[in-house]
């Protein structure tokens, strides 16, 4: 039981004088009881009288469906914790709207007497009470007695907290609602700890629906037309290619941001759930609008990416600071993760560039043996050295002239190609190795690393000079692991691109979303490729795709097949099975060569004979 923070004397000098005795109630209290004065409320005599009911009930019921099923066994639960108090646990939507009530038959029945039954409205029109102040402030409140503006209310003890969706947005109250002589102090605790309980499960609940969303939107974009996956809130998941190129990118597209952009919607469809049967979403189909093909838009949507951009907030920002420095000639550089397109993006930069029409010339510094590097970026001369062509050979710089050169792996050069790029770049101009023509060169530079250049140039192994050089502009490319949500997209662009017809199921999408990707897109694309090879003729629907995964650890396999004493036996046999049945299928397709298949599972040669063993398939 809590004693009453605010005597009867207290609030009777508020509502009759207007005073306020501040050292004896919080501050949320008093300034609610402001509000309720300067809005005219009746403290004595202040009862519910906006109440729903019949279908205006349903509908609103209906429209928080997902919040309610998720909230009845929490609130049985706080019912059955607080049984024989005389207490009732009610759930409001975001408009103080009561969706559900639990408490035992005669409370509820006292209840109805004050008006608090399903589809009534709480508001502060009928003064102080817990769930519209927690409504006001957005926070958890605890209403005791007399602090309640209304007298009607005052042998209540009322415990309120919100509850938030996954994007911060309060979509419900939850409350308990005691006689002031039984409220228990460990109540207002429980109700916050089920209320963020509830709001995590509504989180988990709405990032599945968003999932099994971006399932369904991959076959309905595919058929082509200006066509838009959205969510309940609007917020777009998908785009088919027709309309992604002209809509530019957004974190968080809404379908009134494509209208904006001088479309018109015909007509939409709802994507129903199979797991519980509600509306998820929505396909939109658009027309282009009589507005459409403004200045405004020419050069918003002037920046052309050929590759998939997605919908992600952290690629979304990738492609803002590459359309801000294409037009110039600023020397750029990328560091990325290996396999996350890093020579895609440094194309997309010169194709929109002035130097667009000239060459592009890309270099893997890593793949170019040292001693051939100075040959390869500078040119020779015919008879430089032994073995040189007869009318020597042009240099990547002489190539890349009045284009762009992006040098890839650029941490991977050695300390004498270093100082000789350095003076290139100072210089701008070149003389082929055993030559002695001076060569003027008005190029862009583009350099790319997965590693630490300042870590390397902390230990000496790149010159300080030279990257402050190369480092002018800097683009991060963030890891596939960093932008999940773009998965569906970039699968749907691969398979698209490649002619590879793969049906995923949600719970393979799933899989791939929670896996690592530590090979980045380049791994996603030989996923896929494997997917496509086993798919010919075949119903994926069971596969365990995670035994495709170069890393399985990374989603919680373990691709050796370790045994261990918390495993559950039925999914390692599972999985041992799916791979078994993949080493017999390429050993059978590469006519027993080894190599030839370990390489077509995108296997190490040890981890493939390591199996052979496992599988006792050595003996074959």
């Amino acid at each position: 039981m809590i004693n009453d923070k605010v005597t009867t004397h207290i609030w009777d000098r508020f509502v009759r004088e207007g005073v306020m005795d501040r050292s004896r109630i919080s501050k949320r209290i008093s300034e609610s009881w402001f509000r309720c004065q300067q809005a005219g409320v009746n403290p004595s005599a202040a009862e519910c009288k906006t109440i729903l009911a019949g279908d205006l009930l349903i509908q609103q019921q209906e429209k928080n469906a997902a919040l309610i099923d998720i909230a009845i066994p929490y609130m049985q639960k706080i019912c059955g914790i607080i049984e024989g108090s005389g207490s009732i646990v009610l759930l409001s939507d975001s408009s103080g709207c009561v969706l559900e009530l639990e408490g035992d038959p005669e409370t509820l029945q006292m209840a109805k007497k004050s008006n608090i039954v399903r589809g009534v409205r709480w508001t502060e029109d009928v003064g102080t009470n817990a769930v519209a102040t927690a409504l006001c402030t957005g926070e958890a409140l605890l209403v005791n007695g007399t602090e309640h503006y209304s007298s009607a209310y005052h042998h209540c003890c009322c415990a309120a907290a919100p509850i938030y969706d996954g994007g911060g947005t309060l979509i419900g109250i939850l409350n308990v609602t005691s006689p002031v002589h039984r409220f228990h102090h460990y109540t207002f605790g429980l109700v916050v700890s089920i209320a963020y309980n509830i709001e995590q499960q509504c989180k988990i609940a709405e990032q599945n629906d968003e999932i099994e969303l971006l399932q369904h939107s991959i076959g309905r974009i595919q058929s082509g037309g200006l066509v838009a996956v959205c969510t309940n809130k609007q917020e777009v998941v998908l785009t088919s290619n027709e309309l992604q190129f002209s809509v530019p990118p957004h974190s968080r597209l809404k379908v009134d941001d494509i209208l904006q952009e001088g479309y018109k919607e015909l007509y939409r469809t709802p994507i129903s759930s199979a797991n519980h049967g509600r509306i998820i979403g929505y396909s939109v189909y658009f027309a282009v609008g009589h507005q459409q093909f403004t200045v405004e838009k020419q050069r918003r949507t002037g920046f052309i990416f050929r590759g998939e951009s997605g919908s992600s907030k952290a690629f979304s920002r990738t492609l803002r600071e590459m359309e801000l420095v294409a037009p110039t000639d600023t020397t750029v550089f990328l560091n990325g993760e290996t396999g996350t397109g890093k020579e895609v993006i440094a194309r997309a930069i010169h194709e929109n560039s002035l130097r667009k029409d000239a060459p592009f010339i890309a270099v893997n510094c890593g793949a170019i043996a040292p001693q051939l590097m100075e040959a390869e970026l500078f040119g020779y001369v015919e008879g430089a050295f032994t073995g040189a062509k007869r009318n020597g050979h042009k240099g990547k710089f002489e190539q890349a002239n009045g284009g762009t050169l992006f040098l890839d792996e650029i941490g991977e050069i050695s300390p004498a190609v270093q100082v000789a790029l350095l003076r290139v770049l100072q210089e701008r101009e070149i003389t082929p190795v055993g030559g002695d023509k001076v060569i003027p060169l008005n190029f862009r530079l583009i350099t790319a690393t997965h590693q630490d250049l300042r870590e390397l140039v902390r230990k000496k192994a790149f010159r300080e000079d030279l990257y402050f050089r190369l480092f002018v502009y800097s683009i991060t490319i963030p890891p596939l692991r960093d932008r999940r949500e773009d998965i569906p997209h970039l699968v749907s662009y691969i398979c698209k691109n490649n002619r590879w017809s793969i049906q995923l199921t949600v719970d393979q999408m799933q899989t791939m979303m929670r896996y690592h990707w530590p090979g980045n897109i380049r791994e996603l694309v030989n996923v896929l490729e494997r997917l496509s090879v086993l798919s010919r003729g075949e119903n994926l629907s069971g596969l365990d795709i995670r035994s495709l995964f170069g890393n399985a650890s990374d989603c919680g396999e373990n691709p050796d097949f370790a045994e261990s004493p918390n495993r559950d036996p039925a999914a390692l046999n599972y999985q041992k099975r799916v791979q078994k049945d993949q080493i017999i299928w390429a050993l059978e397709q590469t006519g027993g060569n080894v190599s030839k298949s370990a390489k077509l599972l995108a296997l190490p040669r040890s981890t493939f004979y390591r199996r052979l063993r496992t599988f006792k398939l050595d003996q074959l």
